[in-house]
Parts: C-alpha cells; sequence; structure tokens
C-alpha cells in the first residue's frame, strides 16, 4: 500500500473504514517530520489497522520492517503493570498489601505502610533517586533496589502522586522478583510474550539488536527549565538527566526496567491492550479475566501530580483518561512513553490503539502525532 503524496511507502493491512488512520499515518511522513513507525489498532479483538512505514535509522539506510522494533520509553510502564495485575489475580499479592510484606527492606525510613497499589500509582515518594545517579546505575537493578529501599520518601506517602518516570520500573521489578523468584522480563517473556505471541521485549537479547531502531532526539525539548523545578522533579526528571539516544546502547537495552527500555512493536502493543479493551482474551485464550482488568484500572488517585505539574488520575500503574489524552470516552486508560509512543485500550468501544516511532517528539505525553491517529482511529468507528 502506497500514497502518492508521500515518497515512503507504507506497507501492511487496514481494514475497510479505517482509513483515516492510514491517511493520518501517513501523512506524518510529509508534515511531522516522521522517520519511521509502526501503528496498530484492534477492534473487538481483531486487527483492522497494522501498519508500518519509512526508515529505522536516521541515515534512512535501514527500511522499517513489520517486526522493527522500537524503545517506547514510559509506554513500557502499562505492560509492567500488566504483570503485576497478573500476579495479583493468581493470589500471589495484593494492591491492598503493604509492599514491606514481600519486600522487608522497603519499611525503612518510614515507608512501611505504602501500599501496592500506592506504589504503582506515584505515591510513594520516591519519584527519584535523592542521590546523584547515572543512566548506568538506572540500569543496575540490584544497585537502585537497595538504593530506593533505604531512601527517605521526599513526601508523606499516600498525600499526592508524583510520577516515578524511572523508579517504578525499579519497585515493580523487585516487587516481582520478590514474589515469583525471577525478573520482570523473564516472567513477561514466560507469560505473556512467548504464549501469547506478543512481540515485545523487557530486557533486550543482544541477538535481537539488529531489528531494533535508532531512536533519534527531538529537535527541541519541552522540558520545564532547571531553575522552575520542585525538588521532586528534580529527582523524577533529571537524576539522571533525561537522554534521548540512550536507548542505542546496549547496556540500555540489556537492562530490565519495567518503567522506560521495553522494546516492542505497535502490533504486539495493540495486541495486549486489545485484550484489555475486552474480555481480556488474546485469540480465545485468557490473558486476565475482567475482574483483573477493573481492578488494575480501578482509581488509586487523581488530582495534580507533583512531578508532571497536571492533573493526573491513577490507576495500578495505568494513566486513566484525563483531558482527552485517550480519545472521548472517561473508561479508557493506557500509557504514553516520552516522544510520542502510546498504548491504550476503550472498554466502551472494544478499541486499543498503539504507535510507536523513532523520531522522538519533545513531550512526554499528548504528541501530536499520536493525538491525531487516536483521533482517526475515532473517527473510523
Amino acid at each position: 500500500m502506497s500514497d502518492a503524496a508521500t515518497a515512503v511507502e507504507i506497507h501492511g493491512t487496514c481494514a475497510r473504514g479505517f482509513e483515516p488512520v492510514r491517511d493520518t499515518f501517513a501523512a506524518h511522513f510529509v508534515s511531522a517530520g516522521e522517520v519511521g513507525a509502526s501503528v496498530a489498532v484492534v477492534r473487538d479483538g481483531e486487527v483492522v489497522v497494522d501498519l508500518w512505514g519509512g526508515a529505522a535509522d536516521q541515515a534512512r539506510t535501514r527500511p522499517w520492517r513489520r517486526d522493527t522494533l522500537a524503545n517506547v520509553w514510559s509506554t513500557t510502564k502499562g505492560l509492567g503493570a500488566l504483570v503485576c495485575g497478573m500476579l495479583v489475580e493468581r493470589g500471589l499479592m495484593a494492591y491492598s498489601d503493604k509492599v514491606s510484606k514481600h519486600w522487608p527492606e522497603f519499611a525503612a525510613q518510614g515507608k512501611g505502610d505504602i501500599t501496592i497499589g500506592q506504589m504503582l500509582s506515584h505515591q510513594a515518594g520516591l519519584c527519584g533517586p535523592t542521590v546523584p545517579t547515572t543512566a548506568e546505575e538506572m540500569c543496575d537493578h540490584a544497585l537502585m533496589a537497595q538504593r530506593l529501599a533505604e531512601q527517605a520518601p521526599i513526601w508523606a506517602p499516600g498525600s499526592r502522586s508524583g510520577y516515578h518516570a524511572l523508579t517504578v520500573g525499579i519497585l515493580a521489578g523487585e516487587l516481582v522478583a520478590r514474589v515469583t523468584g525471577k525478573s520482570i522480563g523473564t516472567w513477561f517473556r514466560e507469560n505473556v510474550a512467548e504464549p501469547y505471541k506478543v512481540d515485545f521485549h523487557i530486557g533486550l537479547p543482544a541477538s535481537e539488536d539488529a531489528r531494533v531502531a535508532e531512536m533519534i532526539p527531538a529537535a527541541k525539548s519541552n522540558m520545564p527549565p532547571p531553575e522552575t523545578l520542585n525538588i521532586s522533579q528534580i529527582a523524577a526528571l533529571g537524576n539522571p538527566a533525561p537522554d534521548a539516544r540512550v536507548p542505542n546502547e546496549r547496556f540500555w537495552r540489556g537492562a530490565e526496567l519495567s518503567s522506560a527500555n521495553g522494546q516492542g512493536t505497535a502490533a504486539a502493543i495493540a495486541r495486549v491492550y486489545g485484550a484489555l479493551a475486552g474480555d481480556g482474551r488474546i485469540d480465545g485464550k485468557v490473558l486476565v479475566k475482567p475482574e483483573t482488568i477493573r481492578a488494575m484500572t480501578d482509581l488509586q488517585i487523581e488530582g495534580h501530580d507533583e512531578v508532571l505539574a497536571m492533573p493526573a488520575r491513577w490507576g495500578a500503574g495505568f494513566i486513566l483518561n484525563v483531558g482527552g489524552l485517550y480519545g472521548p470516552n472517561d473508561a479508557a486508560f493506557g500509557h504514553s512513553g516520552w516522544g510520542g509512543s502510546f498504548g491504550m485500550a476503550d472498554p466502551k468501544t472494544g478499541l486499543a490503539i498503539a504507535y510507536v516511532m523513532n523520531q522522538m517528539g519533545p513531550d512526554l505525553a499528548g504528541d501530536a502525532r499520536a493525538n491525531a491517529l487516536i483521533a482517526a482511529s475515532y473517527a473510523a468507528l
């Protein structure tokens, strides 16, 4: 499939009626500086859009293929939240459990009463390290789990939310390890990726590097100036300082940081959210039960987020729709990643949408390309 208005050929499939998604996706290569990307839409469990195009590298020497993987930054958090929900469903933990029940060392510095639900909804006051930390150290799970267990909360836990941009991946990863005896990446691979054919990785083997797109920084950043940041924002967004090129490094790809370093395709992410938008099944096989989906997306806290400096509604690791981020329906939920990627589900319409790309935009969430693809998907209903 190709579009005469662009030199970029658009590959894949698009069901009748969903042409607005294809046209919007194609137009971004002309008007929005898209380099390489994929988009997928699932409706009532059926794939209605699975498109890709462009180049997997900045020099445009490698074509973007159906199986090209991209670092999706915080879109990873939704997959990490799914793992935690599956462990709740299996009775291995409960959102009402204190984290310290499973991770005793976590109780230090007055953190003994923080629940798993609070931790996953960014209420723990551990939105970033309070000692200088490098990106390499953030990828050292054992080191960071120890540091965060020993750290005092920046605010009274449960009193507010403050986006744990990187650290929630350490916290969730350690909790999963304590409960299952396996790393979060291994558990995801064995219980989601392999049995349900979901091409998504939390901790990418070096053998898959040839499939990975080169991430390209945005020309400008919409991050607030450093002198305007509060203490929570400094910890969450500045320690370590954000580096849009770090996903191109092997140490980052190989880490199991369920907050920020997932590698996947739009089709894989939409496959998971397609289940969450419906009865929890993928190809007729139960991923999670409907009651688990409801538990994962029950409101944990809402209000002004200390780090994002905007209104937020949090489930147990998922962003609950606010301000039309995920379309017109309040029931929608998902997670977005720095630079543009996202995955979302709307149980009201049975719609799931996912988008990944290598040319990053300037925003943490609400990327213009993402917004347009969501609008086009709803226009097709």
